[in-house]
């Protein structure tokens, strides 16, 4: 067995299983009172599964799992994770980070959303050159930014 996933406590595993609760329903844009809702438990014991103050039993973890769309084991294994970047890991608690990721899976258009992931990149690599701005083949134009 690897070495280091044995070198954790009980306690510790309960914190990163409530950690990767709290980031894949930040990503699924549900609160944790929507979450508790398709439950059937309080938004608070949401909360303390989140914060790792309660442990989360495996029948539980299970139903978390489906209503989050991911296996029980996601949970455990960072390998499998689509939040387990580390530009994700520095921003994953700020709320404008949080605010974005509701509002962009809020987009129906799928050019829209194509538009501005080519956007955010060129800006986090630091491109030079020219940000497009049309959306669609009709030649809609998107707002300028500055």
């Amino acid at each position: 067995m690897d070495q280091d996933r044995t070198a954790l406590t009980a306690n510790e595993v309960d914190r990163l299983v409530g950690d990767r609760i709290r980031r894949r329903r930040i990503l699924m844009g549900l609160t944790q009172d929507q979450l508790g809702e398709t439950l059937g438990i309080s938004y608070q014991q949401i909360q303390k599964y989140e914060t790792g103050a309660n442990r989360v039993s495996a029948g539980r973890l299970y139903l978390i799992g489906a209503c989050l769309e991911v296996s029980p084991g996601w949970f455990f294994d960072p390998v499998k994770s689509d939040a387990s970047s580390d530009d994700f890991n520095e921003l994953g608690s700020s709320r404008l980070l949080m605010e974005f990721v509701r509002s962009f899976a809020r987009i129906e258009d799928e050019r829209v959303k194509s538009l501005l992931v080519s956007l955010v990149k060129a800006m986090a690599d630091g491109e030079p050159g020219p940000i497009p701005t049309t959306i669609g083949e009709s030649g809609e134009t998107a707002p300028r930014l500055d």
